[in-house]
């Protein structure tokens, strides 16, 4: 027999207990590691800082576009919280700085019509998010993981960040932030990855 999302669990519920850490922090079918496992779709991006910006359109009354100082200039926020990957990995009390998404999407005036945002990312990397998950505390765009600017494996300079999804959902190598009328797939969506992507129901994939 094979080993089992059941077991995997397991094996994560026990680990969270030996560390003292409330089981019910690790989702089903994962595990806990001290790790950053890296995984991206394709090559790490080359970035130039003087020419990079973060763009927000869309159902939006003031679209606008944010240069790497302006982005700086923002009121930065620091949280902590936990994430995890739809393979299986969880990482508890990861500490990331940012600007809070909400703080973005306030400041371009999102229509009534907004209700989805799908995010853009160097290379052609795409993922959708409902708005109404991205007005979260710990929802940020983060360039700084545990105190140190991000490194490119990770999505330097920028990489969208959402706990509450499993963790493609927070897009690296972010450029653009498109606010849509109705719902529409990003690049796992489309490729069979659940469209919701909650870790605590395991929602991995569609079938």
């Amino acid at each position: 027999m094979g080993i089992t999302s059941k077991m995997i669990g397991e094996r994560g519920r026990r680990q969270a207990d030996k560390l003292g850490v409330d089981p019910g922090r690790v989702p089903p079918g994962q595990y806990l590691t001290e790790r950053f496992p890296v995984l991206t779709v394709g090559r790490n991006p080359k970035v130039d800082l003087e020419s990079w910006s973060l763009s927000i359109w869309g159902e939006v009354e003031n679209p606008f576009a944010l240069r790497w100082g302006e982005l700086m200039a923002m009121e930065q926020v620091t949280v902590t919280t936990d994430i995890h990957c739809v393979t299986r990995w969880s990482k508890l009390d990861t500490t990331w700085t940012g600007v809070r998404v909400r703080d973005l999407l306030a400041r371009a005036g999102v229509k009534p019509t907004g209700t989805h945002v799908m995010a853009h990312s160097d290379g052609g990397y795409t993922t959708n998010v409902p708005i109404e998950a991205l007005m979260a505390d710990d929802v940020l765009v983060a360039h700084t993981y545990d105190g140190e600017p991000l490194e490119p494996d990770h999505g330097a300079p920028l990489r969208l960040l959402v706990p509450s999804r499993y963790f493609w959902k927070s897009a690296k190598f972010l450029r653009q932030l498109e606010v849509m009328p109705e719902d529409r797939q990003g690049f796992w969506e489309l490729n069979g990855y659940h469209n919701d992507a909650d870790p605590f129901t395991e929602q991995r994939h569609w079938f």
